[in-house]
């Protein structure tokens, strides 16, 4: 299993302003967890995006703050400036690796369906991650979903379809879709389609000739009454 890691430094949120951390190339940053004091950190901006670039929010991380020992840790919630889209604040999660966690797990779709490739149809998925119940040591980066088993387009991918790595629970509604695949469209729902789309209210349409004589109407008519 691959390992990530980042350095920390400790910081006083009282005396440095966050602006000016992010100007030294800071993310200004807190640590929390079950159990244990929560510490205002920072950490260097492009360790971060590299580490969260390959990590994502399903993979443990050891931070290490200053000279400390490393400690195990979820990327939590990442602030990201509207405007740059550069991180702005971070919440790493500290976990303890006897207690069990919960934790969103992405889904990575792999494989080939005959009902896409043969059949013409349009792999949909419903769901892009499920939340799972381990010990932080189980905690899978992915789940890969085999799309090979969507030979038809009555066939489908559920929750309980799924092989959990091993150690790994959810309480995810075992019948919650995952992936189907839609079949393509006849010409006749097409040309349907098509027809449906051209069709308007043509008598909602006004040309602007219509629209000044009505504006036209309507300043005479509030002079008349100004004039009374």
């Amino acid at each position: 299993m691959q390992t990530f890691a980042i350095d920390a430094v400790a910081r006083n949120a009282a005396d440095v302003k966050p602006t000016e951390l992010r100007k030294q190339g800071l993310v200004p940053s807190v640590m929390y967890g079950h159990g244990v004091e929560t510490q205002s950190i920072a950490v260097p901006a492009a360790a971060f995006r590299k580490v969260f670039a390959q990590a994502g929010s399903s993979s443990l991380i050891d931070v290490k703050v200053d000279a400390g020992t490393p400690v195990k840790a979820l990327i939590k919630d990442v602030q990201v400036d509207p405007l740059t889209m550069t991180p702005i604040h971070i919440d790493f999660h500290q976990v303890n690796m006897k207690e069990t966690m919960h934790a969103n797990v992405p889904l990575v779709f792999v494989g080939e369906s005959v009902a896409v490739k043969a059949l013409g149809g349009t792999l949909a998925k419903s769901l892009d991650h499920i939340e799972v119940e381990c010990l932080p040591a189980d905690l899978p980066h992915e789940i890969q979903i085999d799309i090979s088993t969507l030979a038809t387009f009555d066939d489908i991918i559920t929750v309980g379809s799924i092989v959990l790595p091993k150690g790994v629970t959810t309480e995810h509604d075992t019948h919650a879709v995952i992936a189907t695949v839609v079949a393509p469209m006849t010409e006749e729902e097409l040309k349907k389609l098509e027809e449906e789309s051209h069709v308007g209210d043509v008598t909602a349409v006004k040309s602007e000739a219509d629209i000044k004589k009505e504006a036209d109407a309507a300043a005479e008519a509030n002079a008349a009454t100004e004039t009374k």
